[in-house]
């Protein structure tokens, strides 16, 4: 295929062969990687806590599942995974070598290494076997993917049958008017937070920008039904700023 009839895809708003997003991506994350954790603060004041405590509440763990965390950059997910179940495994995987690191670096993986994987790659292509995991999560990183459907396919693909998969992300409200107050915020402070706080407003204006080109909740509903996914649904966090899928492979 010539470069002219390469698929594109989006990265922000800009348009770009689907060969160089996976490169791009990479190259964001580990530039931001020392500072994630503070920026998600920054950025959600705070909510992002509570958005994925209200996963985990929605997951219910057990002891003895085992978790794959894709995307799962600075273990956040798995950290609250293993302190829920009790006991328990998490892969976290990630495309970016650095924001694992930086999650390596946390006290409660330290507390929690015994029951701790870090493996890089790229959530098209996972490198497990069918039937391995009983959950499959993945927080804030789907619209990140070159191909989302790919990858929930292949969340499906790694689950065992009665596996459970959880995507929180970013969406959109259902309320206009809402939604015209909230995209003020986020195109005109977020930026300028990244370039304050970790002098960085150029991957703070991509992560704004890719939540505008993520699909609506019934159209991703859509997504996950078609990676055959039964029983599945979604819960709208903070009036639809971000929004939790559910699925399970029967």
């Amino acid at each position: 295929m010539t470069q002219t009839e390469e698929n594109t895809t989006h990265f922000g708003f800009e348009t770009v062969p689907e060969s160089e997003k996976a490169g791009r991506v990479k190259g964001l994350f580990s530039d931001v990687a020392d500072n994630y954790d503070l920026m998600n603060d920054v950025m959600s004041m705070g909510i992002h806590r509570i958005w994925k405590d209200a996963m985990m509440d929605w997951l219910a763990p057990r002891p003895g599942q085992k978790l794959l965390d894709v995307a799962g950059g600075t273990g956040d997910i798995s950290f609250r995974f293993l302190k829920r179940a009790g006991e328990g495994h998490s892969t976290v995987f990630d495309l970016t070598a650095p924001m694992l690191e930086e999650g390596r670096k946390r006290a409660e993986a330290e507390q929690m290494a015994d029951s701790l994987d870090w493996v890089t790659g790229d959530a098209m292509a996972l490198p497990f076997a069918d039937n391995t995991f009983d959950v499959y999560t993945i927080s804030f990183g789907i619209r990140n993917v070159t191909r989302p459907q790919e990858a929930l396919n292949e969340a499906f693909r790694v689950l065992k049958p009665g596996g459970r998969l959880m995507v929180l992300e970013f969406s959109q409200l259902p309320n206009p008017a809402m939604q015209w107050a909230y995209d003020r915020y986020s195109f005109n402070v977020i930026p300028e937070m990244g370039k304050l706080i970790v002098d960085d407003r150029d991957s703070y204006q991509y992560l704004v920008e890719s939540i505008r080109n993520f699909p609506d909740q019934e159209t991703f509903l859509g997504m996950v039904k078609k990676a055959g996914f039964s029983n599945a649904k979604y819960r709208n966090m903070s009036m639809g700023i971000a929004a939790l899928h559910s699925g399970w492979k029967i």
